[in-house]
C-alpha cells in the first residue's frame, strides 16, 4: 500500500470533520491523477426485468459516501493511498435510457407488436451493451496501465464484463470471487446477449477465466444448475441453502470461509451484487431474494481472503437501487449499505 500522497493541494484535508458538499467519494479531496484506486461508475440498467433504479446507484453511493467515517479498524487511515471516482458520465446515462426504452418493449411485449420491432428493439439493446463493454473495458485498461487499481461502481450487474475482460488481461490466473443471490449464468436471457441475468455465463464462455467462485446463491434456473454441474472443474458454487444449513448444525463461519478461500487461486477479483446480501440491507435492489449474507460475514470473507495470502486485485459493486426515477421509494438505506460495502473493499484491494 503507498504512503500519504498528499500534495499541497490537499495537504489541509482533515479526515475527522464533516465531508465538502463538493468533495469527491468518500469526502476525498484526491483526483484520478493522484489515487493509487479509482472507481469507474456505471449508470446502466438496460436489461433489469423486476425492480429498477440501480442506474442510479453511482450517484446515490456518491452522495453516501459522505457520511462514511474514515478511519478503518482493519486497516487505519488507508484512504491516505488515495480513492477517487470518475466523473459519471452523461453519455453512458443517455446510452441507458436508450436502451432501457427498447428493452421495456421486449420485457412488457404483447401480441400487437409486430415481430420485426422487437428484434429491432432487441438489436438496440445488444448494441448499446456492447457499446457499454467497450467503454469499461477501456477505462479499465487504461487506469490498470497506469499501475492504478480499479473498482467498478454499477449499475445492473451486466456492467463489469469489460473490466474482467481488462483484468485477465493483466491477470490471466485471476479467479472471481461473486457474491450473488443469483447464479447469473443463464445465456441470453430474454435475448439479450449482455443480460444482467447473463454476467458469468458470458465471462465463462467467452473469457479464459479459470476459476469461478460463487458464494450465497439462492436462486437460480435448472439451465444453470447443469451449467454448474457441467463444468464443475472451473466453477464452485457455495448454494446459500447449504450454507444456512452448515450454520444450523454447528458449522462456525470462519471455517466455512476456510473452504471458500481454498477454492479460489492467488490473484482474486470480488464481483458483488448487493442482492447478495439479507435484503434487510438493501430492500430496493432489482431482484432481492429472502436469505442471504449478513453484512459482517461478508466482511470476514473479505478479511480470510487476504489472510490467507491471496490478493484482492479489483472488483465491482452493483445493483444498489435508491429507487426506481419517478416512484415514492425512500432508498437512502441501500446507497449507505452500498457506501459502506464499497470502502470495505477499497480497503481490502489497498491492503491486498
Amino acid at each position: 500500500m503507498k504512503n500519504n500522497i498528499f500534495d499541497s493541494e490537499t495537504a489541509t484535508f482533515d479526515p475527522n470533520a464533516a465531508a465538502a458538499a463538493d468533495s469527491g467519494i468518500f469526502g476525498l479531496p484526491f483526483n484520478t491523477n493522484q489515487a493509487a484506486l479509482v472507481l469507474i461508475p456505471v449508470p446502466w440498467e438496460a436489461t433489469t426485468s423486476y425492480g429498477g433504479g440501480t442506474s442510479l446507484g453511482p450517484e446515490a453511493i456518491l452522495q453516501a459516501s459522505k457520511q462514511v467515517d474514515l478511519f478503518d479498524i482493519d486497516h487505519g487511515n488507508f484512504f491516505m493511498s488515495g480513492i477517487a471516482m470518475e466523473t459519471i458520465s452523461d453519455e453512458l446515462i443517455e446510452w441507458n435510457r436508450e436502451a432501457r426504452e427498447a428493452a421495456k418493449l421486449i420485457i412488457d411485449a404483447d401480441d400487437e407488436l409486430p415481430d420485426l420491432v422487437l428484434q429491432q428493439a432487441k438489436d438496440k439493446v445488444n448494441f448499446y451493451s456492447k457499446k457499454i463493454n467497450d467503454y469499461v473495458y477501456t477505462q479499465t485498461k487504461h487506469f490498470l496501465d497506469q499501475g492504478k487499481q480499479v473498482g467498478i461502481v454499477g449499475g445492473d450487474h451486466s456492467v463489469p464484463f469489460g473490466a474482467i475482460q481488462a483484468f485477465l488481461e493483466k491477470y490471466p490466473d485471476m479467479g472471481i470471487l461473486h457474491i450473488d443471490a443469483h447464479a447469473d449464468l443463464r445465456n441470453a436471457y430474454e435475448g439479450f446477449d449482455f443480460s444482467h441475468a447473463s454476467i458469468m455465463y458470458n465471462v465463462m464462455t467467452k473469457t479464459n477465466l479459470s476459476q469461478l467462485v460463487q458464494v450465497g446463491i439462492r436462486d437460480f434456473c435448472e439451465e444453470e444448475f447443469n451449467f454448474i454441474q457441467t463444468h464443475s472443474n472451473k466453477i464452485h458454487t457455495f448454494f446459500d441453502a447449504d450454507l444456512a444449513s452448515q450454520k444450523m448444525q454447528g458449522k462456525n463461519w470462519s471455517l466455512i470461509c476456510d473452504d471458500i478461500v481454498a477454492a479460489l487461486p492467488k490473484e482474486v477479483y470480488v464481483s458483488f451484487d448487493i442482492d447478495g446480501l439479507d435484503p434487510k440491507y438493501c430492500p430496493h435492489t432489482g431482484t432481492p431474494v429472502p436469505g442471504g449474507l449478513e453484512f459482517q460475514e461478508v466482511l470476514f470473507l473479505l478479511k480470510k481472503v487476504a489472510a490467507s495470502g491471496r490478493s484482492i486485485i479489483g472488483f465491482d459493486l452493483n445493483e444498489v437501487s435508491p429507487g426506481e426515477e419517478g416512484v415514492e421509494v425512500n432508498g437512502e438505506w441501500d446507497a449507505n449499505v452500498g457506501a459502506r460495502l464499497l470502502y470495505k473493499l477499497c480497503g481490502w484491494t489497498l491492503k491486498s
